[in-house]
C-alpha cells in the first residue's frame, strides 16, 4: 500500500458504536466536527453526511440556530484574532524594509557594495546570454555601503547575478559583492533587487549542516550522471528537489501535467518518507510512541537531505505533524497540528503569508486531512477496493484543495491532473526511496549509489511517459479567470459540484453533460490544435498598423511590449495566447499607433507595472496611458538606459535611447525605449520606432545588438541604418505593419537588404499573428495564424 494509502486508512473514521442501528457502517468525519463541533442529534446511528454548513463551524442540524450563530460568531473571532497577529508580527519586518539603509538605497539607485549571507540554493533562470544563465539568489543583507557610508542593516533582497560564482553556493554561505540596488515587482517582504555581474566573495565556510546536505546532493547527481537525461536529470528532482539538470521539456510536461509538486520538496516527499517509515515499523508490531519518534527521525534526517530552506522547513512542520497524528491513528490530532505549525511558522517568518508555494502546501495538506478519508469510505461502500479507494481519493482531495489557488495564480485549470498523478502514483515512492538509497550511499560506497541510481531510472522513466503524454492531450491545460474572482468561482463551482454529486439523478446528469462536450469537443482539437504552437517564445501580434510584442513568461504569463491603435485587437491576440498575466507592459513610445490599445490589454488581465521611457511627448499620449493606468489601478514606472528587468522567463536590459534627443526628424520616434529581451534561449531586439539618430548614437556608443531576432524598427521604415541591421545580425526579422497603410511601410530597399543578409523576415500583414519558436537544439522556427 503506498504512503498516501497508508494515511488516508489511518485518518478513516472509527466505526459508530453504541447508536441504534448503526450496524457497523462507517461514519464520515462531519466538517463541523474537524474544527471541534459535534455532531449531529437525532442521527440515530445512521451514516453521518458532510454537511457543507458546518465548515464555517456548525453543529449538527438538531442544535439549532444558536450554535450556528455562535459557531460563525467564533469563526469571526478567530479570522480577526489571526489577521491583527499577523499583522503585528510582520510590522518590525515592514518598518525595516520600507524605511532602512536598503529603502534609502533603492531611491538613490545607484552603485553598492553589500555583505550579504545566501538564504537558499541559487537557481538558474530559464534566460541565458552568451550561454550563462542569470542567478536567482534570495539573501540576507547584513552590511551595506552607500556612498561611501558603510551601514549595519538587515533585510530581505534578491540577487540577479550574471557570474558564474553564484553557482553552487549553499545556503548560510556568507558573501560580499558589489551591484545596482532595484525596487522589487514584487509586493512582498523584499527590500531590493540586486543587479550585479560581479563573482561573489565568499566571507567563510557554511554551516557544517548546510555542508554536509550539499555533499549528499551533489553525490546523487554523480550517481546519476551516466543515466539518460530524462530520468538522470528528473531523479535528483524527486528526492531532493534539486531541479538544475531537469530537462527543459520534462519540466514544462510536468507543469502542464500538474505534476511540479514532484520535483519540489514539499509533504508529498515527506509524506512518502513518513509513511514508508510508519507501514515498516508497524507491519513489525513497534509501538506507536516508538513509530512516531522513530519516523519524526526520518524526517528530520531527509530535511537534511534536502537542505534546512524555509520551503522545506515549512513543509516538514506541516505535512510532517499531519501525517505522523494520521498514521498514529488520531486524525482529530492532525487538523488541529496543521493549524498550530501554519500560525508557528507564519508568526516566525511574516513572508510566508504572501508566499504561493506555502499556501498550496497548507491547501493540500488539508485536503488530505479532510477530504480524502470521507471520498474513500464513499467509494468504498460502493463497493470499489480499499487500495483502489484510497489511490483515487488522494489524487483527488489534493487536486481539489490546490485547483481554486492555482486557478488564481496561474488563469489556468488543468484537467489532466488528476489522471496523471493517479497513474504516477505507484512510481513516486520506489523512485525517492532508490534515490535517497543512492544519495545516502554515494559519499561511502559510489558503486551502490551508480546501482540505486539505475534501479531508480525506471519509475523516473515512468513518470516522464506520464508526464509527456499528459502534456499531449488537447486542451489539458484551459484559460480559467485569474485572481480572486477566479480562484472564488472555480471554489464554488467544485462544491457545488461535490454537493449534487450525493445524489443519483444529478450526479448522472453531470457525467452525460461531460462526456458530450468531449466528445464533441475534442475531435476538433485533436485535428486542429489551435493556437499558439508549443514552445513559442514570442508573438508579433497582428494589430494592423501599430506594434504589439508578446514575450512568454510562463503559463499564462507574459511580458507586452507596446499594444497597437486598438483595444480589440490586441486583446484578441492576448485572448489567443491565454494570457491572464502581464507583470511588465512596456510602451516603446507614446504614439497612438503603439498606446491605443491600452485598456485592451488591461481588460480582464492582473498587469503589474506600465513602463515608459524618459520623453514625455506627445502630451496627450502620455495623459491618455495616465489616464488608463488610473481607470485600472496600475502603477506607472519609468525606464531609462542600463535598467535590468525579470519577469518569469523574459529578461529585459534597456539599451536605449542613451540620452533625450531633441530636434530630429521624429523626437518621439527617436526616443523609443530600445530594448533586448531573453526569453528562455532566445534573445530579441526591440527598437520601437527607433530611426537613424537613435541608431546611430547605439551603434556609436558600442552597445553590443547581436541577437536572434529583430522587431525591425519603425514598421520596417526607409529610416533604418544599414549598419544597425548589420549590428543586430537576426536570424529572423519580424515587421509588425497594417496592410495598404498609407506610410508605404515597408521599405522595399530594408526588405531586400535583410534578405540578402541571410533573414527570414515576417509581416503581421501577410501571414497574421507571427509566432517564433525555440527549440532545444538552439533552432528556430515560425508559425503563423492567418488574419
Amino acid at each position: 500500500m503506498s504512503a498516501a494509502g497508508v494515511a488516508v486508512r489511518a485518518g478513516r473514521a472509527a466505526p459508530v458504536r453504541g447508536g441504534p442501528g448503526a450496524r457497523g457502517r462507517v461514519a464520515r468525519p462531519a466538517w463541523g466536527r474537524a474544527v471541534g463541533v459535534g455532531g449531529a442529534s437525532g442521527a440515530r446511528g445512521r451514516v453521518a453526511r458532510p454537511v457543507w454548513g458546518r465548515a464555517v463551524g456548525v453543529g449538527g442540524l438538531g442544535q439549532g440556530r444558536g450554535i450556528w450563530v455562535g459557531g460563525l460568531a467564533l469563526g469571526i473571532a478567530g479570522v480577526a484574532l489571526g489577521a491583527a497577529t499577523g499583522a503585528v508580527a510582520a510590522l518590525p519586518r515592514l518598518v525595516e524594509r520600507d524605511t532602512g539603509p536598503l529603502a534609502r538605497a533603492v531611491v538613490r539607485s545607484g552603485t553598492v557594495s553589500v555583505r550579504l549571507v545566501v538564504r537558499d540554493d541559487p537557481r538558474p533562470s530559464a534566460v541565458r546570454r552568451g550561454g550563462v544563465p542569470l542567478w536567482v539568489v534570495p539573501a540576507s543583507v547584513e552590511e551595506l555601503t552607500a556612498d561611501g557610508v558603510r551601514h549595519a542593516t538587515g533585510g530581505r533582497i534578491l540577487v540577479l547575478g550574471r557570474d558564474a560564482g553564484w553557482e553552487g553556493l549553499l545556503p548560510g554561505q556568507a558573501v560580499a559583492v558589489g551591484g545596482r540596488l532595484l525596487a522589487p515587482q514584487r509586493r512582498d517582504l523584499t527590500a531590493a533587487v540586486l543587479s550585479t555581474t560581479e563573482a561573489p566573495q565568499r566571507l567563510g565556510e557554511p554551516p557544517w549542516l548546510q555542508r554536509a546536505a550539499g555533499d549528499l546532493r551533489e553525490g546523487l547527481r554523480d550517481a546519476c550522471a551516466p543515466l539518460p537525461d530524462k530520468p538522470g536529470g528528473l531523479l535528483p528532482g524527486l528526492v531532493v528537489g534539486d531541479t538544475s539538470e531537469l530537462d527543459p521539456g520534462v519540466e514544462e510536461a510536468f507543469r502542464q501535467t500538474g505534476m511540479t509538486h514532484l520535483t519540489a520538496v514539499s509533504g508529498a516527499n515527506l509524506a512518502i518518507m513518513a509513511g514508508l517509515v510508519l507501514v515498516t515499523l508497524r507491519g513489525v508490531r513497534v509501538s506507536p510512541g516508538w513509530s512516531a519518534a522513530l519516523a519524526a527521525v526520518a524526517v528530520a534526517g531527509f530535511v537534511v537531505l534536502a537542505r534546512p530552506s524555509p520551503s522545506v522547513v515549512r513543509a516538514a512542520a506541516m505535512c510532517g505533524l499531519g501525517l505522523l497524528a494520521l498514521a498514529l491513528g488520531r486524525p482529530r490530532a492532525a487538523v488541529p497540528a496543521l493549524c498550530v505549525s501554519v500560525v508557528a511558522l507564519v508568526l516566525g517568518d511574516p513572508a510566508l503569508a504572501a508566499a504561493p508555494g506555502f499556501a498550496l502546501s497548507v491547501a493540500a495538506t488539508a485536503g488530505l486531512l479532510l477530504l480524502a478519508p470521507v471520498w474513500s469510505a464513499a467509494m468504498q461502500r460502493r463497493h470499489v477496493p480499499v487500495p483502489a479507494a484510497d489511490a483515487l481519493a488522494v489524487p483527488a482531495a489534493a487536486q481539489a484543495a490546490c485547483a481554486p489557488l492555482l486557478a488564481a495564480l496561474t488563469g489556468t485549470v488543468s484537467l489532466t491532473a488528476i489522471p496523471a498523478n493517479l497513474l504516477a502514483a505507484p512510481a513516486v515512492a520506489p523512485a525517492t526511496v532508490l534515490g535517497l538509497l543512492a544519495a545516502v550511499a554515494a559519499p561511502v560506497a559510489e558503486p551502490v549509489a551508480i546501482g540505486m541510481a539505475w534501479l531508480g531510472q525506471w519509475p523516473a522513466r515512468w513518470l516522464v511517459v506520464v508526464a509527456e503524454r499528459g502534456a499531449t492531450v488537447p486542451d489539458g491545460l484551459v484559460p480559467w479567470p485569474d485572481g480572486a474572482f477566479g480562484g472564488w468561482a472555480l471554489a464554488a463551482l467544485l462544491a457545488g459540484g461535490a454537493f449534487l454529486a450525493r445524489w443519483r439523478l444529478p450526479r448522472r446528469l453531470l457525467a452525460v453533460v461531460t462526456a458530450a462536450v468531449v466528445v464533441a469537443v475534442l475531435p476538433i482539437r485533436v485535428v486542429a490544435p489551435g493556437w499558439p504552437p508549443p514552445g513559442w517564445a514570442l508573438v508579433a501580434c497582428d494589430v494592423g498598423q501599430g506594434d504589439a510584442v508578446v514575450l512568454r513568461a510562463g503559463a499564462g504569463s507574459a511580458v507586452v511590449v507596446d499594444v497597437g491603435p486598438d483595444p480589440a485587437p490586441v486583446d484578441g491576440c492576448l485572448r489567443r495566447l491565454g494570457i491572464h498575466q502581464v507583470p511588465l507592459l512596456v510602451l516603446s513610445h507614446l504614439h497612438l499607433d503603439h498606446i491605443g490599445g491600452l485598456d485592451g490589454a488591461l481588460r480582464g488581465r492582473t498587469v503589474g507595472v506600465i513602463a515608459l521611457g524618459p520623453y514625455a511627448e506627445p502630451a496627450e499620449g502620455a495623459a491618455a496611458v495616465t489616464r488608463s493606468a488610473r481607470r485600472h489601478g496600475v502603477r506607472i514606472v519609468q525606464l531609462t538606459a542600463g535598467r535590468e528587468l525579470i519577469a518569469g522567463a523574459v529578461a529585459l536590459r534597456v539599451l536605449g535611447p542613451l540620452r533625450v534627443l531633441r530636434g530630429t526628424r521624429s523626437d518621439p520616434n527617436n526616443n523609443s525605449l530600445i530594448l533586448r529581451a531573453d526569453v528562455a534561449s532566445v534573445s530579441v531586439l526591440l527598437p520601437g520606432d527607433a530611426e537613424h539618430d537613435a541608431e546611430r548614437a547605439l551603434l556609436d556608443a558600442g552597445v553590443p545588438l547581436a541577437v536572434d531576432v529583430l522587431k525591425v524598427p519603425h514598421h520596417g521604415s526607409a529610416w533604418s541604418e544599414h549598419a544597425f541591421l548589420d549590428a543586430a545580425a537576426a536570424r529572423v526579422a519580424v515587421i509588425p505593419v497594417g496592410a495598404d497603410n498609407e506610410y508605404g511601410h515597408p521599405d522595399p530597399g530594408v526588405l531586400a537588404y535583410l534578405a540578402r543578409r541571410g533573414a527570414r523576415v515576417l509581416r503581421t500583414d501577410q501571414s497574421g499573428d507571427l509566432a517564433v519558436v525555440a527549440h532545444r537544439d538552439g533552432s528556430l522556427s515560425t508559425a503563423a495564424r492567418p488574419p
